[in-house]
């Protein structure tokens, strides 16, 4: 059936057209262009409408598109939709760790900036091709190793979400003040109280509050000290450890241990189908006193987890408590590992039957890309990498 002729019966008011095939009707009004018709088995097919010029004839045509086809280009294209498309801009710190999380997706575009000083030492930095990126998703790496670097990235921070960018999130895998987020004498300064007031303030873009994904928080009250105008996504390096453990040869033989009952409140829901030992821990002048508070390591493979490390003293006196009472094996895990002044070097690497000096693995993650540096190939580290998950954070 090949353009149809049909007349109006009632112009300006709601019609209705019959067809040369009587199984087949629509009821449409005048100003209608394109309908879709069903006959009376409700099959649908696509039609168009073309006014005959001069007349109160029309004609339909009926598209070549099937239902079937219409659809699957539909879903092509909300499959289309749903990929976001990431500008991720970087310190020099973390291009390593920027270069393996453009590497985990296609949709990630690694973007550079120009960090340069001046002769008095103050940042003198340029964000090429601004323009570039007007109406992206736009993702900056972080590392806040010192207070120095703090300042010039939080410059590129408020800047980016002012280049009318669709939407901005900061990737601070290490939030470094967290160890001092509370008052114990009048006249301590909760810094890690100052430091989320800080991003707490950066300008909003044109999709909104700044995203801020941050992984294994040390206290886990921080994140309400964050305003609204910032939206804190609090991840776990803990799948990493989980998933490094599957590959060991003795998986089966596995007990995690806690230095103290913060690291078990944080953790112990994500490790719960391993058998578990508390540890206690007391403070005596400079002495760190550690026993087990429940639990028992005799015979098993031992791995103690922590959210950070800095010195390293806590890990190393709780090692030796669990060596003491009969640990086959000890291994840590930290997803921070600080080590300030080369701290890592007091960690020895066991090869077997020395659990009391010796660790048979310690895992951390790249979220401080100044100890990668320093550890890399220094056994019994090895680096667990962030990048698969936050490369799945910013796709969210």
């Amino acid at each position: 059936m090949k353009n149809p002729a049909f007349i109006y019966q009632k112009p300006h008011c709601p019609l209705f057209l019959k067809l040369g095939n009587p199984n087949l009707s629509y009821r449409t009004k005048r100003q209608n262009i394109h309908c879709q018709i069903k006959n009376f088995e409700n099959q649908p097919q696509r039609w168009s409408i073309e006014f005959m010029s001069g007349t109160e004839h029309i004609h339909l045509i009926q598209n070549s598109t099937s239902p079937v086809s219409m659809a699957a280009t539909s879903a092509a294209e909300s499959a289309a939709r749903a990929v976001k498309k990431v500008c991720l801009f970087y310190c020099p710190e973390t291009k390593a760790l920027a270069e393996r999380v453009a590497a985990q997706s296609d949709v990630i575009e690694l973007r550079s900036i120009n960090w340069r000083t001046f002769e008095d030492g103050f940042p003198n930095l340029f964000i090429p091709n601004a323009h570039g990126i007007r109406g992206q998703n736009v993702a900056f790496l972080a590392s806040f190793s010192s207070p120095g670097k703090i300042f010039e990235q939080l410059s590129v921070i408020y800047a980016l979400p002012k280049l009318f960018i669709s939407s901005f999130t900061l990737v601070l895998p290490f939030f470094p003040t967290g160890t001092s987020e509370r008052m114990e004498d009048e006249g301590d300064v909760a810094t890690a109280f100052t430091l989320a007031r800080i991003l707490s303030n950066i300008p909003t873009s044109r999709g909104g509050p700044t995203s801020l994904v941050t992984f294994d928080i040390h206290a886990l009250q921080e994140r309400f000290y964050f305003g609204d105008t910032i939206l804190p996504c609090f991840e776990s390096g803990i799948p990493l450890l989980k998933n490094r453990l599957q590959q060991l040869p003795d998986s089966d033989n596995i007990s995690i241990a806690f230095p103290d009952d913060g690291a078990w409140k944080r953790f112990h829901k994500q490790l719960q189908h391993f058998p578990m030992i508390v540890c206690n821990k007391v403070r005596e002048g400079d002495q760190r006193i550690v026993r087990i508070k429940e639990g028992d390591p005799q015979g098993r493979h031992i791995v103690i987890v922590d959210d950070l490390v800095q010195s390293g003293g806590t890990l190393i006196e709780c090692q030796k408590v669990l060596a003491a009472h009969g640990a086959a094996k000890i291994s840590a895990y930290v997803t921070h590992g600080i080590f300030p002044n080369r701290s890592w070097e007091r960690f020895k690497q066991d090869n077997g039957g020395n659990p009391e000096s010796g660790l048979a693995y310690f895992w951390i993650t790249d979220s401080c890309p100044m100890t990668v540096n320093e550890v890399t190939h220094q056994p019994p580290f090895e680096v667990l990498s962030l990048a698969g998950s936050i490369a799945t954070t910013l796709q969210i």
